[in-house]
């Protein structure tokens, strides 16, 4: 009669190649998360391939439903899927009325066109409104709303606060307002859903002009009262107090940055563009190597320490490097066949998927695998993650 429960005990125990439950100790650097998210959101602005810009999505989707924690700002990824959605209409409305420089021969309707002057030629309001320019227009679009949600999906899983421990001590800075701005909109949709459904129990109307009014007040109080609260405690940790340096230091440490940064904006541009090949790889290390040494040397004015620095182990290297197999695979397939990349609307034709960029796309699905198991909404460890 033992040996039933201690089957169940083995089959219960994680094994070797089974992902642990997160602690706080081994939960994935917020920057594992946004290299993922990044070399999704490479791939997808790589392609106008509706199939594949729904896979990415989907793999996307998938990883942060399966991996994101129960914090505030794991209940953002909806609001980032709507955004893509109003982002696609949009795109839309503006290719039917404001036209398009597709030609198209399938006319679907006419809108009353609005006569314009000379001056304004090549730009018309209203007129034929043909399938290929609406099909051109969702293409766009879906690349747009596919680049968001895959950054919505790092905004989902990634801490901002860990995301702040990560990043050198010349950026600390500027990364504190960035994560306070990341952590704002999260917080906000959160309490607009508390609300809500607070409203809801009590029998009151949710929808209206009347009832958004009624929500916007608290919402906008309360992140106001966090505003406060947040700085307060910051200036009494002692966030923003630099070290004295040298006059030359800062002054070497400016020019390694921003030259470095030109130098990698301008090999981008290099590699991007036909003729700019040869020049392009060089600069972007040259650039890489005098910013990293910039960013090295700005440190020096940070006076601060790190509690419980985050670590990147294996897992964390997988995350990440899935991400820019992603990425890399989709350019390559970019310079190999373009036109599976790049569906045709003049004319216009039924969009295919190609095997292979789709089969790298799935390894976008690696962190669902290797990442740490979230634990469980409302338990003791839940709240240690956040």
């Amino acid at each position: 009669m033992t040996a039933a429960p201690a089957g169940g005990a083995l089959l219960a125990r994680p094994g070797p190649l089974r992902a642990p439950e997160a602690t706080r100790s081994n939960a994935l650097p917020a920057g594992a998360w946004w290299l993922w998210a990044l070399g999704l959101a490479t791939a997808a602005s790589r392609t106008t391939n509706p199939l594949l810009l729904g896979l990415l999505v989907g793999v996307a989707g998938y990883v942060v439903a399966v991996r994101r924690t129960d914090a505030p700002w794991a209940r953002s990824y909806g609001t980032f899927v709507r955004i893509g959605l109003f982002v696609i209409g949009v795109r839309l409305v503006f290719s039917a009325f404001l036209g398009s420089p597709v030609p198209g021969t399938h006319v679907l309707f006419t809108l009353p066109e609005l006569p314009l002057p000379g001056w304004a030629q090549g730009i018309r309001l209203g007129g034929r409104v043909s399938v290929e320019q609406l099909v051109f227009a969702l293409y766009d679009g879906a690349k747009l709303a596919a680049l968001l949600i895959c950054v919505g999906a790092a905004n989902s899983l990634a801490n901002p606060a860990r995301l702040l421990k990560s990043l050198p001590g010349a950026l600390y800075e500027a990364g504190v307002a960035v994560v306070v701005a990341m952590t704002f909109a999260p917080n906000m949709v959160a309490d607009v859903l508390r609300l809500r459904t607070a409203r809801r129990l009590r029998g009151r109307p949710t929808g209206g002009v009347k009832a958004v009014l009624q929500i916007g007040l608290p919402v906008l109080e309360g992140a106001l009262e966090r505003s406060v609260a947040l700085a307060a405690s910051m200036d009494a940790r002692g966030y923003g107090r630099t070290a004295q340096v040298p006059p030359a230091v800062r002054h070497t440490t400016s020019v390694l940055t921003l030259g470095g940064l030109l130098g990698v904006c301008a090999g981008t541009y290099g590699l991007l563009a036909a003729q700019g090949a040869v020049y392009g790889l060089p600069l972007v290390i040259a650039g890489l190597v005098a910013a990293m040494a910039g960013l090295r040397l700005g440190g020096a004015r940070s006076v601060r320490t790190r509690y419980r620095p985050d670590r990147w182990g294996v897992r964390a290297w997988l995350v990440a490097g899935s991400g820019a197999v992603v990425a890399v695979s989709m350019i390559w397939a970019g310079t190999v066949d373009g036109e599976a990349l790049h569906p045709g609307v003049v004319p216009l034709v039924a969009p295919v998927l190609p095997l292979w960029p789709a089969a790298a796309v799935l390894i976008g699905l690696l962190p669902a695998v290797v990442a740490p198991v979230p634990p469980v909404v409302g338990g003791p460890r839940s709240k240690e993650l956040r």
